[in-house]
């Protein structure tokens, strides 16, 4: 062992802490309470899959036939409350 002492290193100080990073909007209060803008988006994002979903299914040939068959079955339901009215107009006279 020598006399020599060896020399210490030097202790750097620690690095500043980084800045505090942004609240990343969860969409919920720190209570647990969804939002009014988090709220909004989930409707509005399940209307606007509603819209997409019944226009896709409208351009299929299922969809066109069964637009069709719920046309056919108003216009008979029509006729038929007309032929009802008619019939109840003409045994009030």
């Amino acid at each position: 062992m020598s006399d020599e002492s060896t020399p210490e290193p030097e202790t750097a100080a620690p690095p500043p802490p980084p800045p505090p990073a942004e609240a990343l909007d969860t969409g919920y209060t720190p209570g647990g309470v969804p939002t009014f803008d988090s709220v909004r988006e989930k409707i509005e994002n399940r209307f606007g899959t509603s819209v997409g979903a019944s226009e896709l299914a409208a351009e299929t040939p299922e969809g066109r036939a069964a637009d069709e068959l719920y046309e056919e079955r108003q216009r008979a339901a029509a006729e038929r409350l007309a032929q009802i009215r008619e019939s109840m107009r003409s045994e009030t006279d």
